[in-house]
């Protein structure tokens, strides 16, 4: 295991962390970080895009005051993990299905480690999407929480017919590294003041953000290219036509979202049995970093819905985590 840097005077995480870096299966070098923090069971965290380690150093420490230990990962194309095409601010991916090659080495990691079992699942935005196509290939978690998952991009419904064919074309014509109209390759937080802004309602989290990649830039992206987008399209309406998978989950979305497509967060909850859907008003898309009775909410609902689970035995098909 090679050791890999941690900017812990950026993050607010709970001590004894273990960063190293993984290779995926096609030799991705990837960025991730572990905390032996609580005997509860294991949370993997899955960030969302543009997203990196240290900003989740304080959901690490919340789930570590609840008994849980953590592992969270950069994705291949952003935090630390290999840049995918020469500009690297530019949000980028080959084949969505390529970040499970991501999930596996991370997995591979935690297994390595030895981290408490039971092994549980927090999926934020594009985490949220990739988490649940590793829940339908077997992912060896009791439970589930989503944070506003991108089940589905929120785009003007006169948008996604062009969304769809201006994409399609620039990755099939070897265009696609180019970034998707109305986006730039400098990080959201960097460029937007926090009025209005679309993540959190809390300032002391926003300047938290800004100041990480002020400190570390080489940590940001901006803007997704083309051919992410086509490929995060074509994810996403993949995942709303399969039926949902047989584990207890939890999601949760904020009544002023503004990034992810809430239409189909509710049909995807509706076509899941026995799942909870939790709207919580006031709030944008980072439930992670809202103000504080969110983030207090926001994990404690997480934490009874994995206490839950912690001890019983998990349902047959979630038993090969293969």
């Amino acid at each position: 295991m090679e050791q890999a840097p941690f900017f812990a005077e950026v993050t607010q995480a709970p001590k004894g962390v273990t960063c190293a870096w993984l290779n995926a299966d096609d030799g991705v070098r990837l960025r991730v970080a572990a905390w032996r923090a609580g005997g509860k069971g294991t949370v993997l965290l899955f960030p969302g895009r543009t997203e990196y380690i240290e900003k989740y150093g304080p959901a690490a420490g919340e789930f570590a005051a609840r008994g849980y230990s953590a592992l969270v990962i950069d994705w291949r194309g952003q935090g630390l993990a290999d840049r995918l095409i020469p500009d690297a601010r530019r949000g980028h991916v080959e084949r969505f299905s390529d970040y499970q090659r991501d999930v596996d080495a991370a997995v591979a990691f935690a297994r390595e480690m030895d981290l408490p079992q039971p092994w549980f699942l927090v999926g934020h935005s594009m985490g949220g999407c990739i988490g649940l196509r590793a829940l339908h290939r077997g992912l060896l978690v009791r439970a589930v929480t989503f944070s506003a998952p991108m089940w589905g991009i929120k785009m003007h419904p006169l948008m996604r017919p062009v969304a769809w064919s201006l994409s399609f074309a620039a990755t099939i014509s070897g265009q696609g590294w180019r970034m998707t109209p109305s986006t730039t390759p400098d990080n959201y937080v960097l460029t937007n003041p926090f009025e209005d802004n679309f993540l959190t309602r809390d300032p002391e989290m926003y300047e938290f953000m800004r100041r990480q990649l002020v400190a570390h830039p080489e940590l940001g992206i901006g803007g997704p290219t083309l051919q992410w987008l086509y490929e995060a399209l074509k994810e996403t309406r993949a995942l709303l036509r399969m039926d949902a998978p047989d584990i207890p989950c939890l999601t949760v979305l904020g009544s002023d979202e503004r990034i992810v497509h809430s239409a189909a967060i509710h049909e995807r909850m509706r076509r899941w049995p026995g799942a909870e859907f939790d709207l919580i008003g006031n709030a944008e898309h980072e439930l992670m970093m809202e103000t504080p009775p969110i983030r207090r909410k926001f994990f404690d609902r997480a934490a009874e819905l994995f206490d839950c689970h912690a001890t019983a035995a998990p349902s047959a098909s979630r038993i090969s985590g293969d």
